[in-house]
C-alpha cells in the first residue's frame, strides 16, 4: 500500500482526499492529512457567514467523523516544519518523522502585509481563518464598550469586500481603502466598479479609493491611518486584505523550485521538481501564474489524483478566471476578458443607476463570437453568457438582446442548455460536464436530479449551475420519454397543480387532512408554506387560519426585520392618499418611534415595530380607514399609477381610478409569488406598467394590457396580451390571467418565469384568456369573482380575535418586552443597532 500524505487541509486539500476516497483503487493508497488550524477543512468562500448565520461547525467542508470513515489520518493543529524530499520524508513541528510514498503540498497561500509603518500594533487583522474572525469579533466588542467604532479594510478587492462586510456585521462603521482609482481592479471596469461603490455606500460603507497608506498611527494600539496625500484618517481597527502571497517556504527550504517572486512550480501534471512531490492551490505556480479561485485549486487537486492512481489527466494550458459572486448583498460577474478593447471588438453596455444594475459584453465586431464581459447587480444571465463565451457558440442576430432582453415580445434566447455542447462545463466548481450529466440520465446511472447530484456533486459548490443542472436532467429525462415531474416535496408526490385540484375536489380544508389522504410523513418547511398558500388561493383564507404551517411573516401579518423588528404597510390602493389618512401615519410612526419610508410602490413602510406593538398600531390605523397591504404575503402587493387624465396634461384615461378599482378588486388575493400592478394613463408610461406582473396603458380607444413583466434582480419587460380594451374587458382578462396563473404555477414562481415554462408562451396564453380555447374561461372567472367576494383584511381579523391576539408576545409567560432589540440614530430616524 502506497502512503499520500497531504500537508494542507483547507478546501483544495480536502478536495483531494474526497476525489482519492472515491477512486476504485483507492485501496492501494494510505492517506494522511496535516493541518495547522484546530479543525478539519471549511469554507472559506463562505467565510464572511460566520458572522451571522453560520457556526464553525456549519462551515466545515466535512466533519471529523468523515477521515475516520473513509480510513483517512487527520492530524489537526499540526505544523510541519521540515521536507526531505531525498528520504521522503516530512517532520512536525514536535519532530515527529514521517515518511511517504506520494507528497501533496496544499498549503494555500497567506495575507500579504504592505510594509507600512506600525502594521504590528494592537488592532490591525487580517481576513483568512477562524481564529482570525474570532480575534476581530473579540477585538470590537471591547472597543465598542470603550465607545470607539470606526474600522476600516486596506483593500477593495474580493476579499477586501468581503472583509468590510464583516466589520459592518460587527457593529463597526466601515471605510474602504484602496490604491486603485476603482474598486475590484481586476474584474471591474470603471462604470462597474462606480455603480458597485454606491451600492456599497449605500450601506453605509465609505469608499475611499486612489489611497497609498503611509503609516499607521497610534501608541499601542491603531489610532488612524495616514496617507501619502497627507490626509487621515480616524480608525479604531484595522483589516488588512491587500493580497495573498503563496505558503511555499516548506518546498523553498527543501530545494523544490518556486518561483522568482513566489509560488511552488509546477507543470500541468501538477508536479513540482522534486520526485513524487505534487503542489495544488494556491501555493501552486502554474503557467506563471497563481490562482485564488477555488474552481481552479479543484481541478489542479483532480489532475494531482489522476496522476498518482495511473491516470493521465493534465491541466488544461490556460485556466479561466471567470468568476460570480455576491459581496455585500450585491451580485457581481465576470467572464472572459473583461476589458478588451480594440479595433476588432465591439463593447455594449447597459447601465440602469435606479435600479443599481450594470451589464456589459465584448463581442467580436461581426457579432458572432463573445470575448468577455461584466455584471453588477443582476448576474442571472452570467450562466448563459459564460457558456457562450467558453464554447465560442454563436450569438443571435442582435448580440445585445443577451443584457438587453427581448423587445416587443420576440425572442432573444440563444436555444436552450441542451443546445450546449457536450464538453460545456456546467458546474465549474466541482468541473462537471452538460455530457457527464446527460450521459448519467441517458445510461440509467441516475433517475433524477438528487442522483446526478450524489454522483457529480454539482451545485453542491457556490449553487450557480442549479438552474442549468435541473433543465439538463429534465430535459434529457423527456427526451427518453420519461416523465418529469416536480413533486413539491418528499412528503407529497404531487406538484403545485395537482395538489391544487386535490384539494379543490376533495374539499380538503387543513393541512394534516391534506397530508393523510395525499401525502406522508410529518410534512417539512416546504411544504406547510406551499399547502398555506393553496388554501388561501382556493378558500380565500386569510394568513390567520392554520398559523401552525405558516412562514414567519405570514404568521405575525409583518416582515420580520434583521433586528427582530417588524415593518408595517398599510394599503394605499393606487397611490392615492388624502392629506388626513397621510397625517395619521405620520402619528402613528411618531407615537411608536418608527423608521419611515416611501417605498417603490407608492406606499409608506413603517419600520421597527415590535412584535407586542402590531395590534397595537393595526387598530390605529384600521380606526382610520387604512387595512392591511399584505407587504408580508405571497399575495398582490401594489397596483401602481399615474396621475393620469384627472392632472396631467398628456394623460389619455383616468389611470388613478381605474388603478384603485383594481387594486381593490384584487387585494389579499393569494398566489405562487407575490403580484405587482401598474396603470399608466399614457405611453409616457410613469407607473412603469410594463414592469409588472400586468400592467395597463392608456391608448387611443382604450387600455393595452400586458402581462408576466418582473422588476428586481432579473428584471424583464411585461408582453402584450390584447390592445385597446374597455374597462370591463380589462378585468375580465385580469380575471381569467391570474386564476390561470394562480392555478397552473410552481410555489414560488413569478410570473415571467412562469410564462418561460409555459408550452406555446404568450401565444398560447392569448388562446388561453382571449380565445378560451381550453373552454374553462367562465370557470376562471366565476372562481375569481368567488374569491373577491370573500375578501377580510387579516389585520382587522386578527384584532378581534383574542386567541389569535395571543401569538403577538415576545414570550409566553410574559408582556415584557425583547430587551436585546437596540436603536441608534440615523439621519433624525431611528436605525436597528447591528446594522449600523
Amino acid at each position: 500500500m502506497k502512503k499520500v500524505i497531504v500537508i494542507g487541509n483547507g478546501m483544495v486539500g480536502y478536495k483531494f482526499c474526497e476525489k482519492l476516497i472515491n477512486k476504485a483503487n483507492r485501496n492501494d493508497f494510505e492517506i494522511e492529512v496535516f493541518g495547522e488550524e484546530p479543525r478539519p477543512a471549511y469554507d472559506r468562500v463562505h467565510l464572511s457567514e460566520y458572522f451571522g448565520e453560520k457556526s464553525a461547525e456549519e462551515l466545515l467542508m466535512a466533519p471529523t467523523e468523515w477521515y475516520s470513515e473513509n480510513k483517512i489520518t487527520l492530524h489537526t493543529s499540526s505544523l510541519i516544519s521540515n521536507i526531505d524530499t531525498q528520504k521522503k520524508e516530512i517532520t512536525t513541528y514536535k519532530k515527529e518523522i514521517y515518511n511517504y510514498d506520494y507528497l501533496v503540498i496544499a498549503t494555500g497561500s497567506s495575507p500579504f502585509i504592505p510594509p507600512i509603518k506600525g502594521s504590528e500594533k494592537s488592532g490591525v487583522f487580517v481576513y483568512r481563518t477562524l481564529e482570525d474572525l474570532d480575534a476581530m469579533k473579540s477585538y470590537a466588542s471591547k472597543i465598542k464598550k470603550e465607545g470607539k467604532t470606526q474600522a476600516a479594510v486596506l483593500g477593495g478587492g474580493l476579499l477586501g469586500l468581503e472583509a468590510a462586510n464583516a466589520a459592518k456585521e460587527l457593529g463597526m462603521k466601515t471605510h474602504v481603502i484602496e490604491f486603485a482609482p476603482r474598486l475590484m481592479p481586476r474584474q471591474l471596469d470603471l462604470p462597474a466598479s462606480n455603480l458597485l461603490k454606491s451600492k456599497i455606500e449605500q450601506m453605509d460603507i465609505k469608499v475611499h479609493l486612489e489611497k497609498a497608506t503611509s503609516e499607521i498611527v497610534g501608541e499601542d494600539s491603531i489610532e488612524a491611518m495616514q496617507f501619502n496625500d497627507n490626509s487621515s484618517l480616524k480608525v479604531d481597527m484595522l483589516i488588512i486584505s491587500a493580497g495573498i502571497r503563496p505558503r511555499d517556504e516548506l518546498a523553498r527550504d527543501a530545494g523544490i523550485k518556486v518561483g522568482e517572486r513566489g509560488g511552488i512550480w509546477v507543470n500541468n501534471k501538477m508536479q513540482t521538481s522534486a520526485e513524487d512531490v505534487y503542489a495544488i492551490g494556491e501555493v501552486a505556480l502554474y503557467n506563471e501564474g497563481i490562482y485564488g479561485l477555488v474552481a481552479p485549486g479543484y481541478d489542479m487537486a483532480n489532475v494531482a489524483v489522476e496522476q498518482i492512481t495511473g491516470g493521465d489527466i493534465k491541466m488544461v494550458s490556460s485556466i479561466d478566471m471567470s468568476t460570480q459572486l455576491k459581496l455585500i448583498g450585491t451580485e457581481v460577474a465576470s467572464f472572459g476578458d473583461p476589458f478588451i478593447e480594440n479595433d476588432n471588438v465591439s463593447v455594449i453596455s447597459f447601465e440602469n443607476k435606479h435600479k443599481g444594475i450594470y451589464k456589459r459584453i465584448n463581442v467580436t465586431k461581426d457579432g458572432t463570437k463573445l470575448l468577455g464581459g461584466i455584471l453588477v447587480g443582476d448576474s442571472s444571465d452570467y450562466n448563459t453568457l459564460f457558456q457562450l463565451y467558453i464554447n465560442e457558440m454563436k450569438l443571435p442576430e442582435n448580440p445585445e438582446d443577451l443584457i438587453l432582453g427581448a423587445r416587443g415580445g420576440e425572442s432573444s434566447s440563444v436555444g436552450s442548455v441542451m443546445d450546449f455542447p457536450d464538453t460545456a462545463q456546467i458546474c465549474s466548481c466541482e468541473s462537471v460536464t452538460k455530457g457527464s450529466i446527460c450521459g448519467m440520465i441517458k445510461d440509467e446511472t441516475c433517475c433524477s436530479l438528487s442522483d446526478v447530484v450524489k454522483a457529480t456533486k454539482a451545485t453542491s459548490g457556490c449553487g450557480g449551475c442549479k438552474p442549468m443542472v435541473v433543465d439538463l436532467v429534465n430535459e434529457t429525462l423527456k427526451s427518453l420519454g420519461k416523465e418529469v415531474k416536480e413533486t413539491l416535496c418528499e412528503h407529497f408526490n404531487y406538484n403545485r397543480q395537482e395538489l391544487y385540484d386535490l384539494i379543490k375536489v376533495n374539499n380538503v380544508q387543513t393541512y394534516d387532512e391534506a397530508l393523510d389522504l395525499f401525502g406522508k410523513g410529518d410534512g417539512c418547511e416546504t411544504c406547510k408554506p406551499a399547502l398555506a398558500s393553496l388554501f388561501a388561493s382556493i378558500y380565500m383564507e386569510t394568513a390567520n387560519k392554520q398559523v401552525t404551517i405558516q412562514d414567519s411573516n405570514d404568521k405575525f401579518l409583518a416582515n420580520i426585520q434583521r433586528n427582530g423588528t417588524y415593518s408595517i404597510v398599510p394599503r394605499v390602493a393606487g397611490g392615492e392618499i388624502s392629506p388626513e389618512k397621510l397625517m395619521v401615519l405620520g402619528k402613528v410612526a411618531q407615537k411608536y418611534d418608527l423608521y419611515t419610508k416611501i417605498t417603490g410602490g407608492q406606499r409608506i413602510d413603517l419600520f421597527g415595530a415590535e412584535l407586542h406593538e402590531l395590534p397595537l398600531i393595526w387598530k390605529e390605523l384600521i380606526d382610520a380607514g387604512f387595512e392591511s397591504g399584505h407587504a408580508y404575503g405571497k399575495s398582490l402587493r401594489t397596483v401602481k399609477s399615474c396621475v393620469g387624465s384627472t392632472w396631467c396634461r398628456y394623460g389619455m384615461h383616468e389611470s388613478v381610478s381605474f388603478a384603485i378599482e383594481i387594486e381593490n378588486r384584487y387585494r389579499g388575493l393569494r398566489s405562487p409569488h407575490k403580484l405587482k400592478g401598474g396603470v399608466s394613463g399614457c405611453i409616457r408610461e410613469c407607473a412603469e406598467a410594463r414592469g409588472k406582473d400586468f400592467g395597463l396603458i392608456a391608448v387611443d380607444g382604450g387600455w393595452n394590457l400586458y402581462v408576466c413583466g418582473n422588476g428586481g434582480a432579473t428584471p424583464k419587460h411585461a408582453i402584450l396580451l390584447a390592445e385597446q380594451l374597455d374597462d370591463e374587458t380589462c378585468v375580465k382578462y385580469l380575471d381569467r390571467f391570474l386564476m390561470y396563473y394562480i392555478r397552473t404555477a410552481a410555489p414560488l414562481t413569478r410570473t415571467a418565469p412562469w410564462l418561460d415554462k409555459l408550452d406555446g408562451g404568450i401565444e398560447y396564453l392569448k388562446k388561453v384568456i382571449i380565445e378560451d380555447s381550453l373552454e374553462i374561461a367562465e370557470d376562471l372567472e366565476k372562481e375569481m369573482q368567488s374569491l373577491v367576494n370573500k375578501y377580510e383584511c387579516e389585520w382587522k381579523q386578527a384584532i378581534e380575535d383574542p386567541e389569535m391576539m395571543k401569538r403577538f408576545k415576545h414570550f409566553v409567560n410574559t408582556d415584557e418586552r425583547d430587551s436585546n432589540i437596540e436603536y441608534v440614530a440615523l439621519r433624525d430616524q431611528k436605525m436597528p443597532k447591528a446594522w449600523v
